[in-house]
């Protein structure tokens, strides 16, 4: 058995989610525990150096973390051969552009979503990487969330049936920021930052239901500003010119029908910030972030409307929580050693930039759907 290094470029790494899901939750624990095991035995030991704009931020960021490297000269970084990977998480765009230069300096890369604004150019980087002989992922930690694990299994155990329809359900209120501060930050609400809840989750559902229910075919999509006005970081009011909800419909192969109903301005009676529910014929799955329950059909209920007096049937009692079969294991960390071994010993990679390409397919037609008031057909993309 042996130890091996893998140096990785972290571009953004005093981000918020640079900070806490890539660095804290990942890359860290996976070093602290002498590295990530790989199939023939050895140890892969990843040696992260920070990288940002801010000297004084990463040094206190390196300090804290207990990292040894930083620098806010990316070039240095991109020039040196023993650090094979380049990662991107940087708020403010142009990941398409610095992703090219980490391949012109030989790197591998793995990139935070949304890779870019266009299906176009998120194919033309694939290109890029291909020809370069480069790996290339994008980030997708949702499908290891443990209540999206155990819906998985049910569904790939059969015991849902046929399959007739799922539903997507994401939301919560966030504050406007004038009285209460808000729990996004202002360039979630400008186009020009790159803003927009179907740009910034939409990339995340197509994967998410590919994963558990294969490619849509077609769409029709209805989006809006439901809070037009907000106050930004230093208490200045602005206008929101991006969507904060947006409704889906979409068609699969056989006649399964699924929904996406996103908001930031909805307020929650549900069992968690995202569900998501399957119904088939011989029963149903729900799911949230860390839970899911069944309901076969043999234990479906037959209530009646109640006009007289309120409902008597607890309709939660008649399901039945899928167990932890699974000890729970961060969704970033699962995604980095997923992509860790992919490099390394050349494991399978479903993260490729063919399914960012697929994300921004279903954004763009999202958006073409709401401005031409129609159904938008979603070709197959490959493999």
């Amino acid at each position: 058995m042996a130890t091996r290094r893998i140096g990785i470029i972290m571009h953004g790494a005093t981000s918020r989610i640079g900070t806490t899901q890539h660095l804290m939750n990942s890359l860290l624990p996976i070093r602290a525990e002498g590295g990530l095991p790989l199939a023939n035995g050895d140890r892969l030991v990843p040696d992260p150096i920070l990288v940002g704009r801010n000297a004084e931020k990463l040094a206190a960021l390196a300090a804290r973390l207990g990292v040894e490297r930083w620098t806010t000269d990316l070039d240095t970084a991109l020039a040196d051969p023993d650090d094979e990977v380049f990662f991107e998480c940087a708020f403010g765009g142009g990941r398409v552009e610095l992703a090219k230069r980490a391949l012109a300096a030989g790197k591998h890369i793995h990139l935070e979503k949304p890779v870019a604004e266009s299906m176009a150019e998120v194919l033309d980087l694939r290109a890029a990487a291909e020809a370069a002989g480069r790996k290339h992922a994008v980030m997708q930690d949702k499908i290891h969330l443990p209540g999206l694990v155990k819906l998985k299994t049910v569904l790939d155990l059969g015991t849902l049936g046929k399959l007739l329809s799922m539903k997507l359900d994401l939301g919560w209120w966030v504050f406007d920021g004038e009285h209460i501060p808000a729990q996004r930050t202002s360039w979630n609400y400008r186009k020009a930052t790159g803003g927009g809840l179907v740009l910034d989750m939409f990339p995340h559902w197509r994967y998410v239901i590919d994963h558990l229910f294969g490619a849509p075919t077609a769409l029709t999509c209805h989006m809006r500003t439901a809070q037009q006005k907000r106050w930004d970081e230093q208490h200045q009011p602005y206008d929101v010119d991006v969507e904060d909800e947006a409704r889906a419909i979409l068609e699969y192969p056989g006649g399964m029908v699924g929904e996406i109903f996103s908001s930031w301005a909805t307020r929650i009676r549900r069992d968690d910030m995202l569900v998501v529910t399957a119904e088939g014929t011989m029963g149903s799955a729900v799911a949230t972030l860390h839970q899911c329950w069944t309901q076969s059909l043999a234990n479906t209920p037959k209530p009646v409307f109640p006009v007289q007096a309120p409902q008597t049937i607890d309709f939660r009692e008649t399901w039945a929580e899928v167990p932890e079969l699974v000890p729970f294991r961060n969704s970033y960390r699962q995604a980095w050693e997923a992509y860790l071994r992919h490099i390394a010993e050349d494991a399978p990679n479903t993260a490729c930039l063919l399914q960012a390409a697929r994300g921004l397919q279903l954004i763009e037609a999202c958006h073409a759907s709401h401005r031409q008031r129609r159904w938008v057909d979603l070709p197959a993309m490959g493999a």
